[in-house]
């Protein structure tokens, strides 16, 4: 049987163990949404930390689809056939809880749920494809929790909403730059974007504070970008009387979601001061497909889309699972440990490179005063191989311009996090 005291010094090292295996899910995942601060059993706590994240990516075999279309490389052809394709990236959190009474528990949090950052660069084969693209969000949430007495334990009924941002671009080759132009022109194109929208969450948990045991189910809803607005910057190329959008600056629109997605977590202590615990995860990533961004001139006119887009952000996502497991234990009063395998289902479907992913996670936890927890995790794991190349959605084919390949990489974490309580 576990006591109290083991309940406040175990249960903590589910989210220490799982802070950095979520950091590289599929999709656009990162940080996701993480609300494990509002069961803290203190009456007010304050928690901060960051990930830092270091994908190994590597693209080989590149192939372009057409090397006469004098997209290549600088827009010459040639260019190399391999490319690292990933960039390291923070993710920060911040939450605070306050109980009020004995019955309601209420957080509110900073987060960046969602993002993603390739950067293979000018050099490569696939430059028409890419050489840049960045998105990070940022999210600011609010939940709160009423429990009450049922059977051996309680009943916790869970509620909340986010305000959520979105920014990023993509730079890619977009015309082949011949003669002497190429001295003041470099011939790509830059896509900016940027919104803001809500979102909620609805969730119940069932605890027995004796055992150790909580398991919770909690969804949280779509973020819907309808007012995506940017725009297409093509000054890199000379402007073309045939094609108005060359040579100047275009204000697009568009429309995307975030993904909703539901979460199963169990836990329970299985032996004096052990702690078993586990996740299960889907994540709606097939809402994301091709985002078509058209010319604002053309809003109400013309609806936005594969016939009268300017430019659009493919993705062609599935719909993405997690599935973790570990055990966690209780080394004397200051300090705790725990493990966890972490197995992610790639969302790419031979369109880009985001394959299965399995994550080994550790991580400490140490008290050295009452009000004060310190945690510092670690992740290990592997991004299995793969290829890339042409896809067809709604009749049209997509990732006709560039192919390539990549092995088994590797992608590593480090976290930390500081929890102050009363």
């Amino acid at each position: 049987m576990a006591s109290r005291r083991f309940s406040k010094g175990i249960t903590s090292l589910v989210l220490l163990s799982s802070l950095a295996s979520p950091s590289f899910a599929g999709g656009l995942e990162r940080g996701g949404y993480n609300i494990d601060l509002l069961f803290d059993n203190s009456r007010f706590a304050v928690q901060s930390g960051a990930t830092y994240v270091m994908p190994q990516r590597k693209l080989k075999n590149v192939r372009d689809t057409d090397p006469t279309d004098g997209l290549g490389t600088n827009g010459i052809g040639g260019g190399s056939t391999t490319a690292d394709d990933t960039e390291d990236y923070w993710i920060p959190y911040l939450g605070v809880k306050v109980g009020f009474g004995d019955a309601i528990d209420c957080m509110g949090d900073f987060s960046t749920p969602f993002g993603a950052h390739t950067n293979p660069g000018a050099d490569w084969l696939g430059v028409n494809d890419n050489i840049e693209t960045k998105i990070s969000t940022r999210n600011y949430g609010a939940t709160c929790s009423y429990r009450f007495d049922m059977g051996p334990g309680q009943l916790r009924l869970i509620g909340g909403g986010f305000y959520q941002t979105v920014e990023g671009f993509k730079t890619r080759l977009v015309a082949p730059i011949p003669g002497a132009a190429a001295l003041v022109y470099d011939g790509t194109g830059r896509l900016d974007l940027a919104d803001q929208a809500l979102g909620w969450r609805a969730g119940i948990a069932y605890e027995i504070e004796e055992y150790a045991f909580r398991a919770s189910l909690v969804y949280n809803s779509k973020v819907k970008y309808d007012n995506l607005t940017g725009t297409v910057d093509l000054t890199e190329v000379p402007a073309n009387p045939a094609n108005p959008y060359l040579g100047v600056v275009t204000p697009v629109y568009g429309s995307a979601e975030a993904p909703d997605s539901v979460e199963l977590k169990l836990q329970s202590g299985i032996a004096p001061d052990w702690l078993a615990f586990g996740s299960v995860k889907w994540t709606n990533w097939s809402v994301l497909q091709s985002i078509a961004f058209c010319p604002k001139a053309n809003k109400g006119v013309v609806a936005c889309g594969a016939g009268s887009q300017l430019t659009s952000l493919d993705l062609f996502y599935r719909d993405g699972w997690t599935i973790s497991g570990g055990v966690g234990h209780k080394f004397n009063e200051q300090w705790a440990g725990a493990l966890s395998l972490t197995w992610d289902r790639g969302t790419s479907q031979g369109y880009g490179a985001q394959t299965d992913t399995w994550t080994l996670g550790a991580g400490v936890s140490y008290t050295p005063v009452e009000n004060v927890e310190w945690r510092l995790a670690g992740a290990l794991g592997i991004m299995t191989g793969g290829e890339s190349g042409t896809y067809v959605y709604n009749g049209r084919t997509y990732g006709n311009d560039v192919s390539y390949s990549f092995d088994d990489d590797l992608v590593a974490a480090l976290s930390t996090s500081v929890k102050v309580k009363f």
